[in-house]
């Protein structure tokens, strides 16, 4: 009985020590809620024609506004995507309008609590093309204002796409 018990112990102290030396790595790798901390991104922006804006901008998730739909967060808690307030590709899009003195716009969808890029320097899909956003090369698997974007500095690429 008494080699049971110290089996036990054991077994309960090697846990234990597991779990404690392996919480920090996996804290660290999924980054604190609310990190909505500004951040520097680099935004090319890809028309039928060729570039209409490339650019470092400074972003951060916020509310964004556009003609077609209206005020509405885009702060990566869209969906439920985040706990806390991030940089969104979509936020940095629309400061880097700000910034560089562009328009764009898009609809609103409440069904996905995100907005679609729809024009951009007035270039538009016109129902034969789509505004895709992608990060680091990929397309992103959620919305442009639920995909959380690095604090180390992401490439975001917003190009116009025909079907």
């Amino acid at each position: 009985m008494r080699r049971t018990s110290a089996r036990r112990a054991l077994l309960a102290t090697t846990v234990l020590g597991l779990a404690l030396t392996s919480a920090p790595a996996v804290a660290a790798t999924q980054g604190a809620p609310g990190t909505n901390t500004p951040i520097r991104v680099t935004l090319p922006v890809r028309g039928p024609d060729g570039l209409l804006f490339k650019g470092k901008v400074r972003t951060r998730g916020h509310e964004v506004t556009t003609a077609t739909g209206g005020t509405h967060p885009c702060d990566g808690t869209n969906a439920g995507a985040n706990p806390g307030a991030v940089p969104t590709p979509t936020a940095a899009l629309d400061d880097a309008a700000r910034t560089g003195h562009f328009t764009w716009d898009g609809a609103w969808y409440a069904s996905s609590d995100d907005y679609s890029v729809d024009t951009v320097k007035n270039v538009s899909g016109c129902g034969i093309a789509y505004w895709n956003i992608s990060v680091n090369g990929t397309a992103t698997p959620v919305g442009g204002c639920q995909f959380k974007l690095n604090p180390a500095g992401d490439k975001v690429a917003l190009t116009w796409t025909a079907f």
